[in-house]
């Protein structure tokens, strides 16, 4: 599995998790050239999916509707 496909099978709580310790590597100073410009790619992979899910999140939250006898239900979002 290639490390791009791995990232679009993570949950949020995950990717997010591993972009936090991306950031500390990168934050430290204590990683080589090659491997901090290997560690910005996986993360803004990591941030684009981490954006995606909770666009994915707002879309959802956003087709709740009130229904005709008074209860809330929820349709599921058209992602676009």
């Amino acid at each position: 599995m290639s490390e791009l496909a791995a990232i679009t099978e993570m949950n949020f709580e995950t990717a997010l998790s591993e972009l936090e310790k991306i950031v500390g590597q990168l934050e430290s100073g204590d990683v080589e050239l090659e491997r901090s410009i290997a560690l910005y790619e996986r993360g803004d992979a990591l941030r684009v999916h981490c954006d995606d899910k909770l666009k994915e999140a707002r879309l959802k939250i956003d087709k709740i509707v009130l229904g005709t006898d008074g209860t809330l239900k929820t349709t599921p979002a058209e992602l676009k």
